[in-house]
Parts: structure tokens; C-alpha cells; sequence
């Protein structure tokens, strides 16, 4: 395709007349990452492969490695399921698996262990090999993830002393361990299988002993990795040793934990703002408090690794969250242009959760334990990326371009520090001031801009350009005109980008997503700025791929349309290598080498209420300090709603079709006959159910859902948007319509 160039002289004298004193920034020089002795285990596999890691990133086979972690729970999803949905994963640009083993999945009662069928960890971490991706194994004994206890069984919660280097929990864990050991046997890195770490209880704030006893233990058990990893929240009681356990860090855009019932309690806002603190202290207040943030001494002598950005989130009880698809590609976006060089989500992949033998196996308050929330029974969707029935979820796509970009850019990103501008916000109710930052190498890099957050409005900003002196004094501004930042938007700009060939990109407004070389030929795609025109400067090194619009300080400036081919042909004088750009529009992005099913109308299921709800219960607070709201119980269904869904006749059960159940209340349970299959607190979406994993139960055809009424004045937080108009009403319980809708399929095509 001919290129397309815009020459809009009145769009050029507007920006011009926006401008504005640039935004400035000054780039220091960066020196090597430092020699550092990392206490790990086995980095080379038997085919000479490496993995290791210095304080700037990891690194496989000599170069460095910024991977994607996503967590998904094996033993929340069907065994034969799980190849489909790691694949999902793959192709959403995951190259890392993490996953929690529950020790009360596996051992509820004391010497009975199951390791088959949707517990079957082996099986699971096989097949993530199999597929090409690589896995994280986070053993515990405490893993919390919204499980009973956070994980540790009913019997090893009644001999207390638990999370310590009490003999009896020690000796208990050391069998756990063991029993890790055996299933992953074979499939560690050092075996040439996919497991490169280890991750050692969670959460974890009391002395660095225990940890080291648990690494300790590990070892001994043959557990022998490239990486011992932590979560770095919250501080230790006393330091760790340098080099023996990785922290990884998270950050959370909002959370069910909090006990207060208002929007973005605490220091949420702050997610939102470029810093280089790497601890979130947002993260489980319920358990920890409020608290400042603060990174230990020895951080900067890590890699910035996460673990937990929040993909979605659960609702509790008495927090119903409501994600933006936004305020996971911005706090990802956030983290990166605040040093981190490898985004890991929690979760990436949602589930449900198993049938105990004893108990029901979710967190909830009336439970001794470190039980600080009432969550759904089975429910465990997490509104993330890949639903609890494999949907495919907007962040699945906007999420992808900045895992494409790692897997092309991101040995450049590792070599770059963060860089803080001159002027930043004020704290958190400044809105007028952008926020921005760098990561720079001294000479190249990229610009990072976040005009988004959750539950506020940022303006536009108007006039915007950033001056940068780089590290050996030169200046560089970009763009060549000041633009406006559209409100919501967030991004980022290269500069000095060596594309390869020779041939260096002074900037761009444009984001780079990600490089394809076929033969002689090298494509570079990068995405729109929804909002800003795309706009390119090269040096005099290159041959003019067409209309100059401007010259500016670095060069000659050209502008592209966004298109699906390669939008312009650069050649560099004496060069054989072909050089082309192309720009994408955000949609096609997030779309980029992927192919996805075809939408198909809604086919109405036919429903009959068969009970309308009988009185109201009395709400009670839970047993936990800061009391909230107690979730009702399974004698409190017997007064909810009852309504029949009846499937159409003839419906293909083999197909992935959900059935979307718009409803208003407080709480669902869904039941085929008398089994309870799912459940959901009513947060203002749909709840749906992928028909193909019950198909062996709908022989009939029909499914109930049992409603309890959403109380007026119930003391619960709910988005403004999901909170429905009572009238005259004191409640409400209505089952709406029951849609059957093909599930969203996705599949590799080119992968860059």
C-alpha cells in the first residue's frame, strides 16, 4: 500500500497555539548493572540453556529476559480444560504460569493425599511445557488467595503455632514440600521441564528465618530452581540475607479487603502515579493495616519483578468491585514506566472453587483463621483477563500490545533506569499537573504517560511536550508541535529507538508493539495514540520515505496513518536491509496476529419464576476486628427467589456457549437439580455459566437460580452504576433475561 501522509497546516497552527513551557526532565548517565552474588539454584539446563538474573532483570541464556507471568489455579479448573486455556494464555503474550499449590486441596484430611484429576499438579505443569510456557510454583503452606484458611488445613490450623519455625508446623510443611517435590519431579529447569522458581509462603511479615527454613527444606526436598522467590510485602521483621529469595512486588488498582464502604479508600491513588518505591502498601489492609510504603535498603540490588498486578479483582461481601478494563493496562503501564521489567497478574485466569469434603474451601469470616472476607462459594472469576469459564475479556486485548513490546523491546527496556520529571503531582488530588516519566539508557528510551485513574476524572492536558537532556547534555524534544493528552489516555513514546539496520528513530507519537524480520525485510508495527496523530522523526541517515511535514531538532518528521500493512518503506543509503513502519490502530493492536470467533446475536433462554422471595434476613456483622458484613448462609436461600431456565430444545451442549444471566440482587447460586454449580455477588454485571463443562448434567435441559433480595440500606459498597433504583421498594430480586451467547475463542496466526 502507497504511503499516507497528513499535511493539515490549520491542525499544526492549532497545537501551535496550545503550546505551552515544555515538560522537563533530565536523563543521568547509567552505569552497569553490579556484580551480585545470587544464592539460586541450578541455572543451566541440560541443553546449555541459562537462566539467571542480576539487579536490573532476569536473564536467559546471556541476554536479558523481561517475561509475562500470569497466575492461573490448576486446581480450580476442569484437567481437561486446562491445554485450551493455557494456550489462551499463550496467546494473550503470558510466557511464565504461576500457580498456587493449596495444601488444603490436597491434604484436607491429615494423610490423605489427591494429586489426581483437576488436582493433578504434574499433569498441569506438563502441559504448560508442552505449549511452550514456563511455570512458577508458589508452595506456601499459606498462599491465602481467597482460600479457607489461607490454604493450610482444618488440622493444622487447630495445633496453631502456624507460619512458624514451630517443629511440629515445620516437620507438617516438610511433608507438604515433599509431596511438591515428587509431582514436579523431572520437570524443573535443571531436568530441561518448565519450572524456574519456587515461591515460599506469602504474604509473609515476621522473621526472614522462616523463609529461609522453607527454601532450606525445599532444597532438601529436591526442589532445586533457577529462582527462590517472595513476595516483597510486607516488611520483614528482621532483614534477609542478600541474594537468598527474590522479592517480587504487586499493585492493586482496588481491592475487596478494605473494611471502609467508599470508592478508592487509602492510598489506591497511588497505583495510578509513577514512583520508584517498589511496595504497594494497598495490598491486604484487612490483614496488615494502613501503612506507609517503604522499600527495604537493599531493593535496587534486585531485579524489579512483579507478581501480583491485579488483572481484575473478586468481590467480597461487603466490597462489590467493578473493574475497568483501564485500570489494569494503566497500573501495568504504570509499573513499567517505574522500573519494572517483568509484569506478573493476579490472576490472569479465573476459576472455580473445588468441593471440600469437610467444609466448603473459599475464605469467609466465621472461620478461625486469617479469614478476614466472606467470598463466594465456588465463584473464583476474578473479572480478570480469562474468565472462570475461559471468556476472553477486554484486558486480554489491551494488555497484549505491552507483552508484545517485551518480547521485542524488552532487552532494551532491562537496561534502562526510571526517571522522575522536574515537576510531578502534588499527592493525590492534584489533576491538573500530567504524569510522566522515562526510562532511559542515558541516550535512548521511552516517555510514559498515564492520564488515567480509577474513579476520577483527569482532564486533557493541553500543550504538552517534553524536553529531555540526555545524559551527555544534548537536548531532545518531542513532538516537533505540543499536543493534548485526550483525558483517560495512557501510553508510550520511543526515542532514540535503534530499529536495526542502522537506522535510529529520533521519536515517535506512536507506541512500538512489537518487530517481524522476514528475510531482508524488518517490519516494526507500532499502535496509535488514540487522540494524537502519528507522528515519526527520522535523521538525514535515511532516504525521505515521502512528504516532510516538519523539521525539529532531531530531524525530519513525517506523519502515518493508521493501517493494517506497512505504511511506509525506509531504506538507509548503501544499506541491502528494507526497513518498514507500520502504524495500527489501537483496536487492531490489541488484535495483532490474532484470529477471534465471530460474534453471533444473543439466542433468549425461556425462564419461569417458580418462588417469589420470602422475608428479608437481618444482616449481621462478621466475627473479624473492623466488623463488616456477614455473608448469608446456606439455611438463609431457603427465603430467596427461585426462578426456572429452560435451555432451547435441540441446543448443542458440545459447543462453548455461555449462558449470560442478567439479574439484580444481592446474591446467586445456580444449581443443576439439586447441585450447586456456581454462585455470584451481584456487582452490576452478568452472571454467566459455560454450558459445556455441565453438559453431562443438563440432560433435561433446565437450571434454577436462587436470588436473595438486594437490600436497600444493606451495608455493603457498590459502583454508583450497579446500584439499581429501589423506588419505593426496600429490596429487590429480579431475574431479567437469560442469554445464550457463543464463548469468545482466540488463536495464534503470526505471532511476532
Amino acid at each position: 500500500m502507497n504511503p499516507k501522509f497528513l499535511t493539515t497546516l490549520a491542525g499544526l497552527c492549532l497545537a501551535a497555539s496550545l503550546s505551552a513551557a515544555p515538560l522537563t526532565l533530565t536523563v543521568p548517565a547509567v552505569s552497569a548493572a553490579p556484580t551480585e552474588t545470587f544464592h539460586m539454584g541450578t541455572a543451566r539446563a541440560p541443553d546449555g540453556q541459562t537462566l539467571t538474573l542480576d539487579a536490573r532483570s532476569l536473564i536467559l541464556n546471556g541476554k536479558p529476559w523481561t517475561p509475562v507471568m500470569g497466575e492461573f489455579h490448576y486446581s480450580r479448573y476442569p484437567e481437561n480444560e486446562w491445554r485450551g486455556e493455557l494456550l489462551k494464555m499463550k496467546a494473550g503474550g503470558i510466557d511464565i504460569v504461576a500457580t498456587y499449590v493449596f495444601w488444603i486441596h490436597h491434604e484436607e484430611i491429615e494423610g490423605q493425599w489427591e494429586w489426581s484429576g483437576d488436582k493433578n499438579l504434574r499433569k498441569f505443569i506438563e502441559t504448560a511445557g508442552e505449549v511452550g510456557l514456563k511455570a512458577i510454583v508458589r508452595c506456601g503452606p499459606w498462599c491465602h488467595g481467597e482460600v479457607r484458611s489461607g490454604g493450610l488445613p482444618d488440622w493444622i490450623v487447630a495445633r496453631g503455632q502456624t507460619r512458624t519455625e514451630d517443629p511440629a508446623f515445620i516437620a507438617s510443611t516438610t511433608k507438604l514440600y515433599a509431596q511438591i517435590a515428587a509431582q514436579i519431579k523431572g520437570l524443573l529447569w535443571k531436568d530441561g521441564g518448565p519450572v524456574i522458581g519456587i515461591q515460599v509462603d506469602n504474604e509473609y511479615g515476621g522473621p526472614a528465618s522462616y523463609l529461609l527454613t522453607l527454601k532450606k527444606i525445599g532444597r532438601a526436598a529436591g526442589l532445586d530452581v533457577p529462582l527462590y522467590t517472595r513476595t516483597g510485602w510486607p516488611a520483614l521483621s528482621t532483614p534477609m540475607p542478600f541474594g537468598e529469595i527474590v522479592p517480587l512486588y504487586g499493585v492493586y488498582a482496588e481491592g475487596f479487603w478494605d473494611r471502609e464502604l467508599t470508592s478508592m479508600p487509602g492510598n489506591y491513588w497511588a497505583g495510578f502515579h509513577f514512583s520508584k518505591l517498589r511496595v504497594d502498601a494497598n495490598i491486604a489492609n484487612e490483614a496488615l493495616g494502613r501503612r506507609d510504603a517503604v522499600d527495604a535498603p537493599d531493593v535496587a540490588r534486585y531485579p524489579y519483578l512483579t507478581c501480583e498486578i491485579g488483572g481484575g479483582m473478586m468481590s467480597s461481601y461487603h466490597r462489590r468491585i467493578l473493574v475497568d478494563p483501564r485500570d489494569i493496562t494503566s497500573t501495568t503501564l504504570v509499573k513499567l514506566g517505574s522500573g519494572s521489567v517483568s509484569p506478573g497478574y493476579y490472576m490472569y485466569h479465573g476459576g472455580t472453587n473445588p468441593e471440600g469434603k469437610l467444609t466448603t474451601l473459599m475464605e469467609e469470616q466465621a472461620t478461625a483463621l486469617t479469614n478476614w472476607n466472606d467470598m463466594p462459594v465456588k465463584n473464583y472469576d476474578f473479572q480478570t483477563a480469562l474468565g472462570q469459564y475461559g471468556q476472553v475479556r477486554p484486558q486480554f486485548f489491551s494488555l497484549r500490545p505491552l507483552h508484545l513490546f517485551l518480547h521485542s523491546f524488552g532487552d532494551k527496556l532491562a537496561a534502562m533506569d526510571t526517571v522522575l520529571p522536574d515537576r510531578r503531582p502534588a499527592g493525590k488530588d492534584d489533576t491538573t499537573t500530567l504524569r510522566w516519566a522515562a526510562r532511559s539508557d542515558g541516550r535512548s528510551g521511552f516517555v510514559f504517560v498515564n492520564n488515567y485513574e480509577r474513579s476520577r476524572a483527569l482532564p486533557a492536558k493541553a500543550g504538552v511536550q517534553f524536553a529531555l537532556k540526555l545524559a551527555d547534555g544534548r537536548p531532545l524534544t518531542l513532538p516537533d508541535v505540543p499536543v493534548t493528552v485526550p483525558a483517560d489516555a495512557h501510553f508510550f513514546w520511543p526515542f532514540n529507538l535503534d530499529l536495526g539496520g542502522g537506522v535510529t528513530l529520533r521519536w515517535a507519537t506512536a507506541q512500538p508493539v512489537a518487530i517481524r524480520t522476514e528475510g531482508a525485510v524488518r517490519t516494526v508495527y507500532f499502535a496509535e495514540t488514540p487522540g494524537i496523530a502519528a507522528r515519526f522523526c527520522f535523521g538525514p541517515e535515511i532516504d525521505p520515505p515521502g512528504p516532510v511535514l516538519a523539521t525539529s531538532d532531531a530531524g525530519q518528521v513525517y506523519e502515518l496513518l493508521p493501517g493494517n500493512v506497512a505504511a511506509v518503506a525506509l531504506s538507509k543509503r548503501d544499506s541491502t536491509q528494507t526497513l518498514r513502519l507500520a502504524v495500527l490502530s489501537a483496536a487492531d493492536a490489541a488484535r495483532f496476529g490474532l484470529k477471534t470467533g465471530p460474534a453471533a446475536a444473543p439466542i433468549a433462554a425461556a425462564i419461569e419464576q417458580l418462588k417469589s422471595a420470602g422475608p428479608l434476613r437481618t444482616i449481621a456483622q462478621g466475627k473479624i476486628k473492623e466488623h463488616v458484613a456477614a455473608a448469608p448462609g446456606e439455611a438463609d436461600f431457603a427465603a430467596a427467589a427461585v426462578w426456572r431456565i429452560k435451555l432451547p430444545v435441540g441446543l448443542d451442549l458440545t459447543a462453548d456457549t455461555l449462558l449470560r444471566l442478567n439479574y439484580t440482587g444481592d446474591v446467586a447460586r445456580v444449581y443443576i437439580g439439586k447441585k450447586f454449580i456456581t454462585d455470584d455477588y451481584y456487582n452490576g454485571l452478568p452472571l454467566e455459566i459455560g454450558l459445556r463443562r455441565h453438559a453431562a448434567d443438563l440432560k433435561d435441559g433446565e437450571l434454577t437460580i436462587a436470588i436473595l433480595p438486594l437490600q436497600k440500606n444493606a451495608p455493603i459498597f457498590m459502583a454508583a452504576s450497579a446500584k439499581p433504583d429501589f423506588g419505593s421498594a426496600d429490596s429487590i430480586a429480579v431475574l431479567h433475561s437469560a442469554d445464550l451467547v457463543p464463548n469468545t475463542t482466540v488463536e495464534i496466526m503470526d505471532q511476532p
